[in-house]
Formats: structure tokens, sequence, C-alpha cells
């Protein structure tokens, strides 16, 4: 039996193109300062779509390009639970008092119990 494979070259993990001869992609390089004075230059694409105006500094903080204002993030809506929308259609005491006829159901035995 003919084995058709190639045994020992790495196919799809080698270039047998010459690095020296291909060019490098376009880059430009932002400029982004963080509050505590860092100064990071990042080589980005040419043929990126959008360029960040935020990047993460060695530090920790949030870098910012120069020229640039970041806006306030709106704070997102606090999740509305069950019992938010309970309270959105009935009050306090109406919520009492309707559980308070449940269980006087559920005692006469009117209700059936569910398992």
């Amino acid at each position: 039996m003919i084995e058709t494979s190639m045994r020992g070259t790495r196919l799809g993990a080698l270039s047998l193109e010459r690095e020296d001869l291909v060019p490098p992609a376009e880059r430009v390089a932002v400029k982004y300062v963080c509050p505590t004075g860092h100064v990071s230059l990042i080589p980005i694409s040419v043929e990126a779509e959008e360029i960040p105006i935020e990047w993460d500094c060695r530090c920790g903080s949030v870098a910012v390009r120069p020229n640039f204002v970041i806006e306030p993030k709106v704070p997102d809506r606090p999740v509305r639970t069950h019992w938010d929308m309970l309270l959105e259609r009935r009050t306090l005491k109406e919520l009492k008092a309707l559980y308070e006829e449940r269980v006087a159901l559920l005692h006469q035995g009117s209700l059936a119990q569910s398992a």
C-alpha cells in the first residue's frame, strides 16, 4: 500500500516563502496616555476599521488617546425581579389581603393543593 501523506513536513505550519522578501503590513503608531502619565505607542494596522479610543495601560488603569474625551457611560437599568413587577400592579396592602384570603381558602379545603 502506498502512503500518500508527507511525513515529517508540518503542512500549514511552515511557509516556504522567505520572510525577508515579504513586506510587513502597514501600521500606524497610536499614542495612548493614562492618568498616571504612562505613554504607550501601540502599532495598529492601517487597514483597521476602527482605532479604539481607550487602551489598557500596563499599570492597570485605562489609557486614552490624546485629544479624545471619554463619554460618560449610561448606567444600565437595574434588572426587574418578579417582586418588582408585582409591586407595580398591586400595593402591599392589596397583596396582604389577597394572601390572607388565599390562606383562608386553603384551610377550608376550597383550593386543591398541588404537589
